[in-house]
């Protein structure tokens, strides 16, 4: 957690439980359980520059709020496809983030193809299933009322863009004004052209927005994958893969830079430092590893067709 002396350790697990963890002067370290899912959590999300706030999502749908000064956990709300519908269903979350320029601001994902932004002053503290209405949605043209794919991974820069990860496809980039609106149902697409989307309102007006950037060359089929900006200033965009490797590209015109080998088997996190300029890597290994550009050991250069 921030300002704590790197002592201070969130965590969440494949068994749901989403715990603090803290490391005394001896090194010796104590936990306690915060909250737990019904089913695996797969992200935390801390709240930029606090000390105490976090929020955690879990497979069951639900959307949890932390404070360390109380130790309590708060369910926000039930995550569905639809608000309205009697026949809407749950939304298995396997993504969170914060906007780090409105911490308000928070976005989920899982399994359909819409990235779905809060905001924390409109919820609900009891954990009420009526509530569950987003201020804004995300999805590519092509994705739109696609069930076959889902949200393993999203990321907010630092410009308030917004950064999305499916399985079984690509990654993509959107613009903070880049949205469908709060109810994706009531949009329609009506048709792409290049460098833009055609989005049919319920009002009857007709919406061009510009088309998300791309990013291709990774497979994200078999696990849960994170993706991320690195860079001081958010210029790249890294994800683990299926075949092992990390992938980096340039943010701004979705070109491919580079691939290294990060694990035997697949990567599915990459995290950049806060303040230096380093990554850290791990997936089905046993290990952790980080990479910096001053390492004796360098990082052979990877083949992507291989």
């Amino acid at each position: 957690m921030p300002c704590s002396d790197d002592r201070t350790i969130v965590t969440c697990v494949a068994d749901g439980e989403v715990r603090l963890a803290k490391i005394q002067d001896a090194g010796d370290v104590s936990t306690t359980l915060l909250g737990e899912h019904e089913g695996r959590a797969h992200n935390l999300a801390i709240e930029p520059g606090s000390p105490y706030i976090f929020y955690s999502c879990g497979e069951e749908g639900f959307v949890q709020h932390f404070d360390l000064r109380t130790n309590t956990a708060s369910k926000l709300f039930l995550c569905r496809n639809s608000t309205k519908s009697v026949y809407s269903s749950l939304v298995h979350l396997n993504a969170l983030a914060i906007d780090p320029r409105n911490p308000n601001l928070f976005v989920v994902g899982g399994s359909d193809a819409y990235a779905r932004v809060y905001d924390i002053r409109k919820c609900k503290w009891d954990g009420s299933s009526d509530f569950s209405h987003a201020s804004d949605c995300y999805c590519p043209p092509h994705l739109v009322d696609n069930k076959s794919v889902g949200i393993t991974g999203i990321a907010f820069s630092h410009l308030s863009e917004l950064l999305v990860s499916y399985n079984e496809e690509n990654i993509y980039l959107f613009s903070k004004d880049g949205g469908l609106g709060p109810d994706p149902k009531k949009s329609v697409r009506i048709g792409a052209i290049e460098g833009c989307k055609s989005t049919m309102l319920a009002s009857g007006h007709d919406v061009s927005q510009p088309a998300p950037q791309t990013y291709v060359g990774h497979v994200n089929r078999e696990t849960v994958k994170r993706v991320s900006f690195i860079g001081p200033n958010d210029e790249y965009v890294a994800s683990g893969s299926d075949c092992g490797r990390i992938f980096i590209w340039r943010k701004g015109d979705g070109k491919f830079l580079r691939a290294m080998e990060g694990d035997e088997c697949i990567v599915n996190c990459i995290e950049p430092h806060p303040h230096a300029m380093a990554i850290a890597s791990c997936g089905i290994d046993n290990d952790v590893k980080v990479w910096t550009p001053s390492a004796i050991e360098r990082a052979p250069m990877i083949h992507v067709d291989e």
